[in-house]
C-alpha cells in the first residue's frame, strides 16, 4: 500500500517522483522500511531500549537511524516550547522526518513521550499500513519517578516544571500497540529480544 500524498496548499509546489524508488532502496538494503515509535513516560527507558535495539540491528547488518526526543530539540525543533500546540508540531515534524528516512529504506527508531494518542495517530497516518509500529514501553509511574535520571520528576513535584507528563499532564497509553514492552522488571536484553522477534514476524528483518 502506498501512502497518499496530499496536495500542497500552494498549487506551485508539486511533488516530484524520482527514478530511484523506495522499493529499490529497501531491496538494496535487504530489509523492509519501518518506523518503530517508542512511547512511554519520561524515565521509562525509551531511549535506552531503542539505542540497544539499534545496536543489535547494526550488528546484524541492518540500516537504521535513531531519532531521540532531546536530540531533535537541539536542532530541528529548537524553536518549539512545551505547550500543547508546540508538542503537536514537534511530533508532526518528527513524523515527517521519519517518513523521509523510511522512504530511504531505513528502519527508523524514535524515542518520544508523545503522550497523546491523537499525535501518534497523526504519524501513523503519514505512513503506509504496517510500516508504523507503536512500541509501548510500559514502565509504571512509580518506577519512572524512582529512576528520575534527569531529575525532572523532582522538579515537577516541587512545582518547578508545569504540565509534566504523568504528574499534572495526562499520558494516554496505547490501546493496541504493535509491540508491548512490560519494562518494569525486564532486562534491556530481554526487551530488545522481544522487539527483534516482532520485527522477524513482520518480515521487516530476516534474522
Amino acid at each position: 500500500m502506498t501512502a497518499v500524498i496530499e496536495p500542497h496548499e500552494n498549487e506551485n509546489v508539486v511533488w516530484h517522483r524520482h527514478q530511484v524508488t523506495k522499493a529499490s532502496r529497501a531491496q538494496q538494503k535487504s530489509q523492509q522500511p519501518a518506523v518503530l515509535w517508542f512511547t512511554g513516560l519520561s524515565g521509562a527507558g525509551k531511549s535506552t531500549i531503542a539505542g540497544a535495539l539499534e545496536e543489535r540491528l547494526a550488528e546484524l547488518g541492518y540500516h537504521t537511524y535513531l531519532l531521540d526526543g532531546d536530540n531533535v530539540r537541539h536542532g530541528l525543533c529548537r524553536d518549539l516550547g512545551f505547550s500543547s500546540e508546540d508538542r503537536r508540531e514537534n511530533i508532526r515534524r518528527i513524523g515527517e522526518v521519519a517518513k523521509l528516512m523510511a522512504d530511504a529504506g531505513l528502519i527508523v527508531l524514535t524515542a518520544f513521550i508523545s503522550p497523546h494518542r491523537q499525535e501518534r495517530q497523526l504519524v501513523r497516518d503519514m505512513l503506509p499500513a504496517g510500516e508504523f509500529l507503536e512500541v509501548f514501553v510500559d514502565t509504571p509511574l512509580a518506577e519512572c519517578e524512582k529512576r528520575d535520571p534527569k531529575g525532572l520528576y523532582k522538579k515537577a513535584r516541587a512545582g518547578e516544571i508545569k504540565q509534566f507528563t504523568g504528574i499534572d499532564s495526562e499520558y494516554q497509553a496505547p490501546d493496541y500497540p504493535e509491540i508491548h514492552l512490560p519494562a518494569g522488571d525486564a532486562s534491556i536484553a530481554e526487551l530488545v529480544d522481544l522487539c527483534l522477534e516482532s520485527l522477524k514476524e513482520r518480515q521487516i528483518i530476516r534474522q
